[in-house]
């Protein structure tokens, strides 16, 4: 298959260059960049040296249309709402990476992001890209959304123990840290390295935008509309996300009982790896890779659930998990070109 990128020349579109490289069936056919057309992708990134020269084209819809099977828009919000109906009228297969197609409320869209919404016949036919979640209607679709990075590895976390109405789903608390590369490339003072070296920092309580698409796809099992706690924190490191999430449980349940149903919910599911009991992950553990590690805690003096959820940002939080539904859209093994250990340490 021929594979454009749209936003090449950023960590995201990059991290997507990284994986097709080594991906069978798929091969790169066109680099797209607004800001940077013209530049070769050496010349950004001079690590891709002898292994793809190829200069960063203008956004050119039909061009891109007639020479690509399906096209990743690596962008940030509001670019994929203009281009992405052209070329899905174009019948070219669309992965958005962004958050423009997530939510299927446009008003809720408007209300978190502030700027105008897809149409609503466009966003009932895309179908939200949490491959463990929705594996059916992701092989049935030719519009996905890529889910936030946050949000992959809460909704793992989580989705078990609403799935199966284990806990209480209005007392859900996301306490999560990510990395700085989830800022993307552009420089700001929010992530220049003396702002963010030895600190951590809180932001975006409570007007995060990656709170409405975890409740929408909880409100979608459990059945119930809640509003969850979602706090976001900036940590020092490069790479990687962990979740820890709270929930109380609506009856008694040990940890070791909990851990053994999580291992056999996920058993089919070859991305997540649920820990043995009291073995917790670490973001290091999933480094580079597509996986997302799952470690339980049941406190039985409180009757609450701890369930910490760890992911790589850069893959199983975007790239990765793109790649992972174009497998699953195209009918091929989701493994394939995704099964590169961790790097570690």
């Amino acid at each position: 298959m021929k594979v454009g990128i749209i936003g090449a020349n950023g960590y995201g579109g990059v991290e997507l260059i990284r994986l097709l490289q080594n991906h069978p069936f798929a091969e790169i056919e066109l680099l797209v960049s607004h800001s940077t057309s013209g530049t070769n992708i050496k010349e950004l990134y001079p690590h891709l040296s002898t292994i793809i020269e190829m200069d960063l084209a203008q956004i050119n819809v039909n061009q891109i249309a007639d020479s690509v099977d399906v096209v990743f828009f690596s962008t940030p919000p509001g670019v994929s709402l203009e281009l992405l109906p052209q070329f899905s009228e174009k019948g070219v297969l669309c992965i958005d990476l962004s958050g423009d197609h997530r939510l299927k409320d446009p008003e809720v869209y408007s209300q978190w992001y502030q700027k105008e919404p897809a149409s609503s016949n466009l966003l009932n036919q895309t179908v939200y890209g949490l491959s463990e979640a929705n594996k059916e209607k992701i092989k049935d679709s030719n519009l996905i959304a890529n889910p936030g990075c946050y949000p992959t590895a809460a909704l793992l976390g989580i989705l078990p123990a609403i799935k199966e109405d284990w806990v209480k789903s209005n007392s859900i608390i996301i306490d999560g840290k990510t990395g700085v590369s989830g800022a993307g490339r552009k420089n700001s003072l929010a992530t220049h390295f003396s702002e963010v070296n030895e600190n951590v920092k809180a932001y975006k309580l409570g007007t995060h935008q990656h709170i409405p698409e975890i409740e929408q796809l909880i409100e979608s099992f459990s059945g119930n509309t809640e509003n969850i706690t979602f706090s976001a924190h900036l940590v020092p490191m490069t790479r990687g996300i962990m979740c820890t999430i709270y929930a109380d449980l609506k009856e008694p349940m040990s940890s070791e009982t909990v851990t053994a149903l999580y291992q056999s919910f996920y058993e089919h599911h070859p991305f997540v790896r649920v820990r043995e009991t009291a073995d917790l992950p670490k973001t290091k553990e999933v480094y580079g890779s597509n996986y997302c590690d799952i470690g339980i805690h049941c406190d039985e003096r409180t009757n609450r659930l701890t369930i910490v959820s760890v992911i790589d940002n850069l893959v199983k939080g975007a790239s990765g998990q793109a790649i992972q539904n174009m497998n699953l859209l195209y009918g091929w093994d989701e493994t394939t070109g995704l099964t590169g250990a961790p790097i570690y340490p």
